[in-house]
């Protein structure tokens, strides 16, 4: 009879500390979840550094909580939506660094690229870095989650930011170009070639190309320069001055 009067006990001390802790998990959850529904009241009234501040709230208060994770991702967003790029930079970043298996994690990757993209300039005679990075991460959207709603935009900012890249590379070609600075120029041209080729600019680059070639000695990287402009635009604004320049400098 002793033997099960203490396991009773145990039973009783054991329910009661088992129900301590479910209500207090309960506990935690509501008050975890009330805090965020308050900071996302807060964001939808764009009144955002409150909003941040209660989402951090969420964070370190409920640290273990699912909706510590969301607060993450909403701080990114409000970086974001303010035009705060270098903070939502940072944000999505680290997000992507502590959540790589979150189901958000495609949405994070798309956002991190964009907030590269829209840290570029207006034109492309100026600074350009963060274009690579951007196309970093449109590549890596377009290459783990293929099936990813993002996908399209990804694509058409990605061919964005490269033709921002090759317009460069064409505007110092020509810096070069223009000043008979011919090996310098050759370099640019051969290099759009290769790394931006199909971005509107072979046509005139294959023919300066083939100039800068030519007036840099190098006759047959000129042919073969002028030659592929006339294959490949036969009908094309340069092909006419192609032909011509083969007739000029083959008879050097």
């Amino acid at each position: 009879m002793r033997v099960k009067y203490w396991v009773l006990i145990i039973l009783i001390l054991a329910g009661i500390a088992g129900n301590g802790c479910s209500s207090g998990s309960l506990a935690e959850s509501n008050s975890a979840e009330a805090a965020f529904k308050a900071a996302q009241e807060f964001e939808d009234d764009e009144r955002f550094e409150e909003a941040i501040t209660k989402f951090n709230e969420v964070k370190n208060k409920h640290p273990y909580s699912k909706f510590a994770v969301e607060a993450e991702l909403h701080i990114a967003d409000i970086h974001y939506k303010r035009e705060a790029f270098i903070e939502a930079q940072t944000a999505y970043q680290l997000f992507k660094d502590f959540h790589p298996k979150n189901p958000k994690i495609d949405y994070a990757t798309f956002r991190l690229a964009m907030s590269f993209y829209n840290q570029l300039p207006s034109t492309s005679d100026r600074d350009l870095s963060p274009a690579y990075k951007a196309i970093q991460y449109f590549n890596e959207v377009l290459n783990s989650f293929s099936t990813s709603q993002y996908v399209k935009e990804a694509t058409e900012k990605k061919n964005d930011s490269l033709r921002m890249l090759a317009e460069k590379e064409m505007y110092i070609a020509h810096y070069y170009f223009i000043r008979d600075q011919y090996d310098s120029a050759l370099r640019r041209y051969a290099g759009l070639l290769v790394k931006y080729p199909n971005r509107g600019f072979d046509e005139e680059a294959l023919y300066k190309a083939g100039v800068s070639a030519y007036e840099s000695d190098s006759k047959d990287r000129g042919e073969k320069y002028l030659k592929e402009l006339i294959n490949r635009f036969p009908n094309g604004d340069w092909t006419s001055k192609a032909h011509r320049a083969m007739d000029k400098y083959g008879n050097r």
